[in-house]
């Protein structure tokens, strides 16, 4: 959301956490779709006409099932984006030796989604995966930059390397890892490019929104932040604003 709303100011934005059953990335694919699809239903109730799941786990499990069984039943004018497609669209373009490494959740990882969406887009183009499933954790209780960090950012850097030694070029696919680049950059290769997603969903967004005149026309534009959380509102504001840059005051929501 930070990236988006720098690029994109002027329209409404809504936020909401799912922070009192997340993370995602260990659930089953049915559960996963559970959740996402209750939220996807709230922000509707909420006269949202695009909802953008920023997360990779609920991009992998849910989207396709969503946009293929739901919407048409619940409002086909509405649309629910992912954060997969625009990264894979692009992520073939920025390996010089045609080796892409992923660092995602679990859940990510056995979808298969970014071994699927990178062939369809560079066929040519190898993929390695590395599940890191006690990263998110360690961003979430505030120790992704103390010692504790360094075994597991090692351990699972090392692992996805040593699957390619062809590998240059590593996407961070999860909305966490970002946080936690001081420690991946002091383990990974200098001469390996490692790829956020950010500006990447952001810029997409944008060329979606020219692409599609009729829903940008159907976005508020007001420039107001709203933000929801699941969970207690003090602990997601704390750690909303060290992801969002600035301070955050979130509303309590219960589903």
């Amino acid at each position: 959301m930070k990236d988006i709303v720098a690029k994109l100011p002027g329209y409404d934005y809504i936020y909401m956490g799912d922070n009192a059953r997340a993370p995602y990335g260990n659930r089953s694919f049915e559960t996963v779709y559970h959740y996402t699809l209750q939220c996807v239903k709230w922000f509707f109730q909420q006269g949202c006409p695009l909802v953008i799941l920023a997360c990779n786990t609920a991009s992998a499990k849910a989207l396709r099932t969503i946009q293929q069984n739901d919407l048409a039943g619940i409002d086909p004018d509405k649309r629910v984006l992912g954060v997969i497609r625009p990264t894979t669209e692009l992520i073939g373009s920025l390996t010089k030796c045609k080796s892409v490494g992923i660092l995602a959740t679990n859940g990510t990882v056995q979808s298969q989604s970014y071994v699927i969406e990178i062939n369809k887009f560079f066929p040519g183009v190898n993929v390695s995966q590395e599940a890191c499933p006690m990263w998110v954790p360690l961003v979430e209780n505030n120790e992704h930059q103390g010692h504790g960090a360094d075994f597991f950012v090692k351990k699972n850097i090392r692992q996805l390397l040593a699957k390619d030694p062809m590998m240059d070029t590593v996407l961070l696919a999860c909305t966490h890892y970002p946080l936690m680049m001081k420690k991946i950059e002091e383990y990974m290769p200098v001469d390996v490019k490692i790829v956020k997603q950010g500006e990447i969903v952001a810029n997409s967004l944008a060329e979606y929104l020219i692409r599609h005149a009729d829903m940008e026309q159907r976005l508020s534009k007001n420039g107001s932040l709203a933000f929801y959380t699941t969970d207690s509102t003090e602990d997601f504001d704390k750690h909303a604003a060290y992801f969002f840059g600035s301070p955050v005051k979130s509303t309590h929501l219960e589903l």
